[in-house]
């Protein structure tokens, strides 16, 4: 907070505290403590303030939906700050449920003049603790919040994280952009409420889902957002969703029956199966970086088939129509294939693809969240009771369309953001089992051919053998902001950012900046400086 705006606090308010916190421990927090609460009695259209409370301890929650955002994984203390919360056009759907945006913002007592907006995961419908974590579960780098960001999260317009608000017109216009630059609104005016300013700088930061987020918010808000992070990106989501069908009838031609004659999806791929395609892949690609050394860097080039994995020819056919990708019925693609890494064996591509269910009810993500979104919200109009077995990849494909128009951030022309000043990161998992990397690369590589001078404005890292919001063998522990802050504050452009991981304990990588990748040179394959980005 600016020191004179503490000062000036300090003499006008007396110290307090909310009935959950510790009494704050010095004026300046008191001064703060004061501002929160007042802002339980802030005036902002269309939405009412449900709680403003100061926490002197500065606790937050552990986000119980990381597997879909990327968020942090354990509790933490992010230093003393206010903790709003509150809902924005509250209404009843044309279904007789309750909609509204709500949202959850912290505002730190030592605010550093930066606002982060926090992308969600899934199909929304909850509100993750607003800390700003890297999005990616595996980073170790501070979170948002602590850096002194005020920092917000949102449910995407509806209360649950269930696609059955498909049947809402209002609600999928929520959740496809609008809900975005709504709660950007009321955070910047929570923000000069609480610190007498507005941010110098706007950022937005998301994996999955909260990806695209990101990715709307560059293309659908380009004034509203000075630097935007898409971590594994959900861009292209309707799409997508047709993918995850496409996989699973194939997946299922390769599944053995059980005892009572059911296909066990899990089974059309052991474990052993996958560690063999792993280490085919391995075999063919690794050393095609430099050194073979359990990392694809040069993945791009990799020429890996299906075949060389030496399964059997029903599995083999299953792999290849999965990673070749989603087809109609003239062989035309309906959603990107998929490059080969050494992260199919990893237990976040089983989660996504396959499952763990040894019953006939799969419990693979590309089941549990896909076939419903598909069903409720990207076919219009919604049909509940569609049985997916029978998709009909000519017929049905178009009944996503008008949805896709909505929701998919495929537009290439970034102009107004690039015009804005703004700084554009992605970053991906080349084993990422639901979002493909390729349709990622494509995207981007369009982008820079369609938006002028995008070098000077737009990154994008990969990082081989990562799967969804981190995971896998892979170099996942990474800090994306603080490039993005050194590029925007700094002029900066991150070329390169270091890397760790627990899969390489005691190791160090150069993610490099597309096009470019991590070759070694020579030295100690243990360390970052022996490989350049070429």
């Amino acid at each position: 907070m600016n020191r004179k705006l503490i000062l000036a606090l300090s003499a006008a308010f007396a110290a307090t505290a909310c009935s959950h916190a510790e009494p704050p421990q010095n004026a300046a927090d008191s001064a703060a403590a004061k501002q929160c609460t007042a802002l339980k009695n802030a005036q902002i259209a269309d939405t009412r303030i449900t709680k403003a409370e100061w926490s002197a301890d500065g606790n937050v929650d552990a986000d119980k939906m990381s597997s879909l955002t990327g968020g942090a994984t354990t509790a933490s203390k992010a230093g003393a700050h206010c903790i709003v919360e509150g809902e924005i056009g509250a209404r009843t759907g044309v279904d007789g449920q309750h909609y509204g945006t709500k949202f959850q913002m912290r505002l730190p007592a030592q605010w550093n003049n930066k606002f982060l907006f926090q992308g969600g995961g899934g199909v929304d419908g909850f509100v993750a603790p607003a800390l700003g974590s890297i999005p990616v579960r595996s980073s170790t780098a501070t979170p948002a919040l602590e850096r002194g960001y005020a920092v917000v999260s949102m449910d995407g317009g509806h209360p649950n994280p269930t696609p059955n608000f498909g049947t809402d017109p209002q609600a999928r216009l929520d959740f496809a952009y609008q809900s975005t630059g709504k709660v950007t609104a009321v955070a910047k005016q929570l923000i000069q409420k609480m610190y007498q300013a507005a941010p110098q700088h706007s950022y937005f930061m998301g994996c999955s889902n909260g990806g695209r987020e990101a990715m709307i918010a560059a293309q659908r808000y380009p004034n509203e957002f000075d630097g935007v992070i898409a971590a594994n990106p959900g861009f292209r989501l309707s799409r997508a969703a047709i993918a995850e069908v496409w996989d699973t009838h194939h997946l299922l031609k390769a599944a053995p029956k059980n005892s009572d004659g059911h296909k066990i999806l899990a089974n059309a791929f052991t474990q052993a199966d996958l560690d063999k395609v792993s280490q085919a892949v391995l075999n063919r690609c690794d050393a095609k970086d430099g050194l073979k050394d359990g990392i694809i860097n040069a993945w791009e080039s990799c020429d890996f088939q299906p075949e060389m994995a030496g399964l059997s020819k029903t599995k083999t056919a299953a792999l290849k129509a999965v990673f070749d990708g989603a087809k109609n019925s003239k062989g035309e693609p309906i959603y990107s294939g998929w490059f080969y890494d050494s992260g199919i064996n990893a237990d976040g591509w089983r989660k996504w693809k396959l499952g763990t269910s040894q019953t006939a009810e799969p419990d693979a993500r590309n089941i549990t969240l896909g076939a419903g979104s598909l069903k409720w919200y990207f076919m219009s109009p919604p049909v509940p009771d569609f049985d997916l077995s029978k998709f009909n990849f000519d017929t049905d494909t178009p009944k996503t369309y008008a949805t896709g128009k909505i929701n998919d951030a495929t537009a290439t022309d970034m102009s107004a953001f690039k015009a804005n000043g703004g700084k554009f990161i992605i970053v991906t998992g080349i084993s990422d089992p639901v979002f493909s990397a390729k349709d990622q690369r494509d995207w981007f590589v369009s982008m820079q051919r369609d938006t002028p001078d995008a070098q000077s404005f737009s990154r994008m890292f990969m990082v081989p053998g990562m799967t969804h919001c981190g995971g896998g063998q892979a170099f996942d522990d990474f800090d994306p902001l603080t490039a993005l802050e050194q590029w925007h504050d700094n002029g900066k452009a991150p070329e390169v950012m270091l890397a760790q991981g627990k899969a390489f304990a005691n190791r160090s990588m150069p993610l490099c900046a597309y096009p470019k990748v991590a070759t070694y040179v020579g030295g100690d394959k243990d360390k970052a400086e022996s490989f350049a980005c070429r």
